[in-house]
């Protein structure tokens, strides 16, 4: 568990170092933050630089936080203010019914989002789209003759599963696999989605089944098949920023809602696929490489 920073805010000299700070507006600090995958990592690191380069403050302790069952009490509570959420699996997580049109996902996320922790906005969000995969070697695909999940049951137990740490309580995981296509794998190795680890263990034979996001590099760099998901249980997953309304009231929201509109509007598929290539497969600096990507779509100088 990270320990998060407290602002003393009755303190004069930290109160005259934040009104020194062009922050907006106003002397708050955005307090970002993220589920714990690289790919969810690096977009709060592009939001995070992004902000800053218009002037706002931002505390980073939160990127990297968890997953969805840790960062949205943590949004819902305000120990992070903001944070990147994919629309179609969060609209999921509160238990909505999330759909493969990306504006229905985000209008229902909202309806939820506007009762949860004094309010949250939906910001705009990425023509990207990165959904939820379930990925085997193509050895394992060629042996067993998977290229769907419905090809999986039959075989489920002569395979070594790798699934996200929240898969036993997520509804897009766990419950879609048993009710769509009975598959039931209570003894999977639980492992952050998406992650180095995961991939990791898909690579070295440690597990054959891996749960990965689709935009993810290493698929394509390992050639693994992804297999289909024919009885459609994954959403439209476009990512897009999420606030505290009680933030927004403190910063000048015209300017900090451009500042991330711009950014999800830059980032298509090939641009995330690349982000989480940087990050976790070339092992890159995950500032060094918001920066870079900032810098390449014009958003900073």
């Amino acid at each position: 568990m990270r320990t998060f920073r407290k602002l003393a805010l009755g303190a004069s000299m930290l109160a005259l170092a934040l009104s020194a700070c062009s922050t907006g507006g106003s002397g708050a600090t955005i307090k970002i933050g993220s589920d714990g995958f690289d790919e969810a990592r690096v977009v709060a690191e592009v939001y995070a630089e992004a902000l800053e380069a218009k002037g706002f403050t931002v505390d980073r302790a939160g990127i990297g936080l968890g997953s969805r069952k840790v960062t949205a009490p943590a949004i819902e509570s305000g120990q992070i203010d903001l944070k990147p959420e994919y629309i179609g699996s969060g609209l999921a997580f509160y238990g909505g019914t999330s759909s493969n049109s990306s504006e229905q996902n985000k209008t229902a996320l909202q309806q939820i989002l506007n009762s949860k922790g004094g309010g949250i906005t939906v910001l705009g969000y990425t023509p990207a789209e990165d959904t939820n995969a379930f990925v085997v070697r193509k050895e394992t695909a060629d042996q067993f003759h998977l290229a769907k999940l419905s090809d999986v049951a039959p075989v489920q137990n002569q395979l070594k599963w790798a699934l996200a740490t929240d898969c036993p309580t997520n509804p897009l995981c766990a419950k879609a696999l048993k009710d769509a296509y009975g598959v039931d794998q209570p003894n999977a190795t639980l492992l952050d989605a998406c992650s180095g680890p995961m991939a990791d263990a898909l690579l070295k034979k440690t597990v054959d089944i891996a749960e990965l996001c689709s935009t993810g590099p290493e698929i394509k760099t390992n050639g693994w098949v992804v297999l289909e998901d024919d009885k459609h249980t994954q959403p439209a997953d476009n990512i897009a920023p999420i606030v505290r309304n009680d933030l927004l009231a403190k910063v000048d929201q015209a300017k900090f809602k451009d500042a991330l509109n711009a950014v999800s509007a830059k980032i298509d598929t090939a641009t995330l696929a690349q982000l989480y290539y940087d990050v976790a497969v070339g092992h890159k600096d995950l500032k060094e490489v918001a920066s870079a990507w900032l810098k390449s779509a014009g958003l900073v100088s």
